[in-house]
This record gives structure tokens, C-alpha cells and sequence, in this order.
């Protein structure tokens, strides 16, 4: 009786588990076809997280070499959408882009281009909510692989840089 119950209490838990998944989570970069063919490579080292709430797509692409970043850098500067920024990061928290690389935001698939252009939200305090409905650039910089000292940011991109904002707080 004890096990049967057991065994109940698990399955229901999974079952309520699964229900509040935020994310769904791909092994690879299974961005648009549509980007640079330059990418392709970068697929089997990227992740895909899509949501948390509405279908958004985010591609964790780390990477461990100066050079392959370098070599990239340029391409995957064409994805992101115009006028939209780069935030510049030292870590990415939740997703997982180690030890350096980007992560790139785009907007709710599927979404309404004339509901929800692809532009800024205005009103928002936090970048990442304001610039939801465009893809974003987060920049992982740790001063080896990606050095901003060595790359060329663009002239008519916003930067933001959210590098030190934990040192500010205190």
C-alpha cells in the first residue's frame, strides 16, 4: 500500500512538475535559416531555450577561442535587428554561456508585426523587456575570448553595459 502510494505521490509530482516547465530546451542552435550560412558551424555548440512565458527563442552560443569568436563576431552582428543594442554582460545568470560568447534574444514567434513592432517598448526599466519584441545581443565578455579591446562595436548600436552593476549596488 505504502509503495502504491508512493508511486502515485511521484507521478503526480512529475505531472505537476512538467505543467510549470518554463523553458524548452534544445542541445543545439536551431535558429532561423535565414541567418548567415557563416553560422552554420556554430549550431552543434549552441543551446535553444524557448519561452519562458510566450514563445521566445534564446541562443546560448559560448565559446573558449579568441579566434573562433573573432571570426564570428561580424555575422552574428547581422542578425540582430536594427537599432536594437548589445548589452554587455561578465555572466548570464540563468543561461548558460561559459566562458565567454553571446546570447541572442528574439522576439515571440509568431508575434503580430503591426501589434508589436519590431522596436523598443517604451515605458520598461529593464533592457531586456524593452527591447523583446527585436533581437538582442547579450555580450559575455571575460577579457580573453571576447575582449572588447580586439572587436568593433558598432557606431549606431546602443551599448549597455551591465559589466560591474552588481558593484554599483553595494
Amino acid at each position: 500500500m505504502k509503495r502504491t502510494i508512493a508511486w502515485v505521490a511521484a507521478f503526480a509530482l512529475c505531472a505537476v512538475s512538467s505543467v510549470y516547465a518554463l523553458y524548452s530546451v534544445s542541445p543545439r542552435g536551431e535558429w532561423p535559416k535565414s541567418w548567415p550560412k557563416e553560422l552554420e558551424p556554430l549550431r552543434k555548440q549552441a543551446r535553444t531555450l524557448v519561452g519562458p512565458s510566450v514563445p521566445q527563442s534564446h541562443y546560448e552560443i559560448p565559446f573558449t577561442k579568441r579566434e573562433a569568436f573573432e571570426s564570428a563576431w561580424p555575422h552574428l552582428l547581422k542578425v540582430k535587428s536594427k537599432g536594437a543594442p548589445i548589452i554587455l554582460v561578465r555572466t548570464t545568470g540563468f543561461f548558460q554561456v561559459k566562458p565567454a560568447g553571446v546570447l541572442i534574444h528574439s522576439p515571440p514567434a509568431g508575434a503580430d508585426k503591426q501589434v508589436n513592432p519590431e522596436a523598443p517598448i517604451p515605458g520598461q526599466s529593464d533592457p531586456r523587456t524593452t527591447w523583446m519584441n527585436t533581437t538582442f545581443i547579450e555580450l559575455v565578455v571575460d577579457g580573453d575570448v571576447v575582449d572588447l579591446n580586439r572587436i568593433v562595436l558598432p557606431a549606431d548600436t546602443p551599448i549597455i553595459d551591465e559589466r560591474f552593476k552588481d558593484r554599483q549596488k553595494k
